[in-house]
């Protein structure tokens, strides 16, 4: 007995230690992945609808002439008359340069006048003295001619000097800088104390008349604006808006930006101030009421690189991916040029939560009932989700 007892209990203790190794093992072993959640998803139909979106730019309400004045000599400003803002009056003082320089000269080319005329009334008293001479046969023929020769040498000597006079005493009066339109300062390039060369900007006057609004256009729009088409212009402090036609667009485009200047003729009392900021709207640029495809942005995600959705098929009740084209923005909306036709149904949010081929259904807000029981309410136009 002892025997048999000492054979069985070896056996007893392997058929224990393997149990022990089954259930290790089992304990190990990846449990089996729970099943894929059921999302419920918000719907929207493809189709085509207005854009609202339309180009604004910034702009700047500016005079249609605006002049760089300065002095037609050179000297030392000594007097500046108007201040940066200020409207002025035409003829009206703008600066002065001093003036003593040019008016010892004019006074220097006075006296050649009368140098001059005192010349010529000599020559003249001697042509008449010989002339007289020559009537009595007292002298030749020659001798009047070159008597007649000196008189007119002397009155050309004379008209030069005049000349020369009415040149220095201009010269005078270019040393006093006076607007000559009416308009407002909007610009001062020079102080007093400083030596300015002839042709120098000193003042900058925008002249009271038509106004302009001058903003600046891409290189890749500045195709669809002509002269002539009809730009909506608005101020940037609020107000109505102001029609406005395109005067001018630049032949060349701006070195610094790339963009041409365009320039917009406005008129009428409701015009902003000048240097105000405004809005302008070309209605060439404009794709206001232009029928087009467009999605939700929280509808698109990126795949790989690209803007991707997710399309739903109702046939299995999942979802596949799609490539979309985007064109632009129309508000908070994406304006679809390509990928999507008028009728796919797309999901609209928590497109991150999904993956291809994921059954999905389609989620249907809570409708509290009303008493004595109603329908609900039908689906706005377009979704597919109620």
């Amino acid at each position: 007995m002892s025997y048999f007892f000492a054979i069985e209990r070896p056996r007893q203790g392997l058929f224990l230690c393997g149990l022990a190794a089954l259930a290790l093992l089992a304990g190990c072993s990846r449990p089996a992945p729970a099943p894929e959640p059921v999302r419920a998803v918000k719907l929207i139909t493809v189709g085509a609808g207005p854009l609202q979106a339309h180009l604004d730019y910034a702009g700047e309400v500016r005079a249609r002439i605006e002049s760089r004045l300065s002095f037609r000599v050179a000297g030392k400003i000594t007097q500046r008359a108007v201040e940066l803002g200020q409207h002025v009056k035409a003829g009206q003082l703008l600066a002065e340069i001093d003036a003593r320089d040019y008016q010892l000269a004019a006074q220097a080319a006075q006296a050649q006048v009368v140098s001059a005329a005192t010349q010529r009334d000599l020559a003249a008293a001697d042509f008449k003295r010989y002339a007289q001479l020559k009537d009595q046969n007292f002298i030749s023929g020659a001798e009047l001619e070159r008597r007649e020769a000196a008189l007119k040498a002397a009155q050309a000597t004379l008209d030069q000097a005049r000349a020369q006079a009415s040149s220095q005493g201009n010269q005078a009066g270019y040393t006093r800088l006076v607007a000559d339109a009416a308009g407002v300062v909007t610009g001062i390039d020079a102080e007093p104390g400083q030596v300015v060369a002839a042709g120098t900007p000193v003042v900058r006057i925008a002249q009271d008349g038509a106004r302009d609004v001058v903003f600046a256009v891409p290189e890749d729009k500045v195709d669809r604006v002509r002269v002539g088409q009809a730009v909506q212009v608005r101020s940037w402090s609020g107000g109505g808006t102001i029609a406005g036609r395109v005067r001018d667009v630049a032949a060349s485009a701006d070195p610094a930006t790339r963009t041409f200047t365009v320039k917009v003729a406005v008129e009428g009392p409701g015009v902003p101030a000048l240097g105000a900021t405004v809005y302008a709207v070309p209605e060439a640029l404009s794709h206001e009421g232009t029928q087009a495809l467009k999605l939700p942005t929280s509808a698109l995600r990126q795949e790989g690189g690209k803007t991707a959705v997710w399309v739903f098929d109702a046939a299995t009740n999942t979802v596949r991916s799609q490539v979309v084209q985007i064109a632009t923005a129309d508000g908070n909306e994406a304006v679809v040029a390509g990928g999507l036709a008028p009728g796919m149904q797309v999901v609209a949010t928590g497109v991150h939560v999904l993956s291809p081929g994921q059954k999905v259904t389609i989620y249907k807000p809570k409708v509290p009932s009303e008493q004595g029981g109603s329908a609900p309410a039908a689906p706005e136009k377009g979704a597919s989700a109620s």
